[in-house]
């Protein structure tokens, strides 16, 4: 046999060696519970790509192809939403104040092919009237005049857009204008892109817009929940969440909150329902029928009510066994007890409580080289914060601005220590002086025999 044969023979024992090693550790992945991935399979969904979160703490639940960046189209107008409840809120704009139709936003409301709700040039609605047309029947011309309200133009508001969604940290996204259309339906007005872009986003960061959307702003569901919307023309418009009570795909507990469909980026939607105390927040992206969207949004959603169930983590007043108390120098007390200000409560796949467990994290900054907190301590002074990880010690993905894979609550001191006077602090110096020269005069002794 060649040395050539010998090198390829060789070769081909070392992949098929490494591609069982792979295929054995993917398999023992797929079994820990912070694996969310692992459930793709179980549900088989034909959406491109989708995602399910706990609506309380973000737990991710479930995930299929959630960082892929794909077409969001109208569901881009939960963006829009947010910044014009921002705004109401800070008192940039009230509900009652009106805006006047201008000749692009008439055209626009009247162009074919896309969901509007007519306008009439020179005519005054009110900002409330504006955000229902945008909320519920998806209007697209309701929603450019909102953005140009809110910043004087389009253009002005996707900025606004773009730098919201750095702020709550979506990652995966780009928007270019403030309705979601394809450029190319603008009329010739599109603020930013080229002429034939639209907005993008993954199915993580379109589940966490929606996310601090119903934290920051839950009055956003008084809208979205509506199945009908009547407007001044006299007309009545079917909200396009088609899963709403009394709507063909009419799902218990759903009252919220958006989809969308262009060419490009296929049939999507951004789902909410709450049953009893438990509420979730899903994504289906690019699926191939409206309906299509709505079916795989309720396997989704079956499979977060059929298969979760709220289990405490810990209740407020919690300490974690073995670290029950902290160390204190310059105090009184060698020690101060710590405890958790707060319960966490977390969605748990039926049968896995027992692979959960708290953790707890002493803020670094407030302890000694010696890992020692220094007196005076307050009762109910922040010392850090308990969080809960699976226990073969793997994080759980959680969605949220500041820290993407653990919800916090925090630990204090759950009573006072207070700092020792000079005298004490001298004696206890003098008195580990004299520990010390004892020990090493021991040790000396000790290695004469």
């Amino acid at each position: 046999m060649s040395w050539r044969e010998i090198a390829l023979k060789r070769y081909r024992q070392f992949t098929m060696t490494f591609a069982v090693f792979l295929l054995a550790l993917t398999t023992l992945l797929s079994g820990l519970p912070g694996n969310v991935q692992a459930a793709e399979d179980e549900l088989g969904l034909s959406a491109e790509a989708a995602i399910l979160l706990d609506g309380e703490t973000g737990k991710v639940l479930y995930e299929k192809n959630a960082d892929v960046v794909l077409g969001v189209a109208s569901m881009s107008k939960m963006m829009t939403e947010y910044l014009v409840l921002e705004a109401i809120h800070k008192g940039t704009i009230t509900w009652d104040q009106t805006v006047k139709i201008d000749e692009y936003i008439h055209r626009l409301s009247s162009a074919p092919g896309l969901s509007n709700i007519g306008l009439t040039q020179g005519e005054d609605y009110t900002v409330k009237e504006l955000y229902e047309a945008m909320a519920i029947h998806s209007g697209n011309a309701a929603t450019v005049a909102l953005a140009q309200l809110i910043a004087g133009s389009e253009k002005n508001f996707v900025e606004m857009m773009n730098a919201k969604a750095k702020e709550l940290n979506l990652e995966d996204y780009k928007f270019v204008n403030s309705s979601g259309l394809n450029n190319s339906s603008l009329l010739g007005n599109h603020p930013a892109g080229g002429a034939d872009d639209e907005n993008v986003m993954s199915a993580r960061a379109t589940a966490k817009l929606a996310y601090h959307l119903l934290k920051d702003y839950p009055e956003v569901l008084d809208t979205a929940s509506k199945p009908r919307l009547e407007f001044r023309d006299g007309k009545t418009y079917d909200n396009f969440n088609f899963m709403l009570p009394t709507l063909v795909h009419a799902y218990e507990g759903i009252d919220g909150l958006k989809t969308g469909s262009t060419d490009f980026a296929g049939y999507a939607f951004t789902a909410t329902a709450k049953r009893g105390d438990q509420r979730y927040i899903s994504v289906v992206m690019k699926t191939d029928s409206r309906d299509i969207r709505f079916t795989e949004t309720a396997k989704v959603m079956n499979y977060a009510f059929n298969s979760f169930s709220k289990e405490q983590i810990f209740d407020k007043g919690f300490q974690l066994k073995g670290q029950e108390t902290v160390p204190v120098t310059k105090g009184k007390e060698n020690s101060v007890a710590v405890q958790t200000d707060g319960e966490l409560a977390l969605p748990v796949k039926n049968g896995e409580k027992e692979q959960y467990q708290p953790k707890l994290v002493i803020d670094k900054d407030l302890l000694n080289e010696d890992g020692e907190l220094t007196a005076p301590i307050e009762k109910g002074q922040t010392i850090g914060y308990m969080t809960v990880e699976s226990k073969n010690g793997g994080d759980i993905q959680f969605i949220t601005s500041k820290n993407e894979k653990a919800i916090q609550v925090p630990v204090v001191a759950a009573e006072e220590v207070e700092k020792a006077n000079w005298f004490v602090l001298s004696m206890r110096g003098i008195g580990g002086f004299f520990g010390d020269l004892f020990s090493t005069i021991a040790s000396t002794v000790k290695g004469w025999f």
